[in-house]
């Protein structure tokens, strides 16, 4: 059975990695997408590596440890990226990779 901080962190995942989609598709809606490049592609590359951490994770990888290092730096770049504009999505999108990158370190910190 898994851990309640297990089920925590794989519902932050899916939740970050949404935000980052969502975000990036919103971003591609902006008037001025050219300006919205970087904050798109850390999006994509968040979302991706969140799925990837969960699945991992939802495995019970003995590699799950060596692609959440990976996640809480992505996460982390998100958030700086996403902290620099002033759209909603885009600070949601900054506030839920904050979240997962500190549900991972926290996880990573019991196991």
């Amino acid at each position: 059975m898994k851990s309640e901080i297990t089920n925590n962190l794989e519902h932050v995942l899916i939740k970050c990695m949404t935000a980052c989609e969502t975000c990036a598709t919103l971003c591609l809606q902006e008037d001025d997408v050219k300006k919205m490049v970087k904050c798109i592609m850390i999006d994509r590359d968040c979302a991706d590596i969140c799925l990837i951490t969960a699945q991992f994770v939802a495995r019970n990888s003995p590699h799950a440890k060596h692609v959440m290092k990976e996640c809480i730096e992505i996460c982390r770049l998100c958030e700086e990226e996403c902290r620099k504009h002033d759209m909603d999505h885009c600070q949601k999108c900054a506030d839920a990779c904050r979240e997962c990158a500190d549900a991972c370190q926290n996880w990573m910190q019991q196991k």
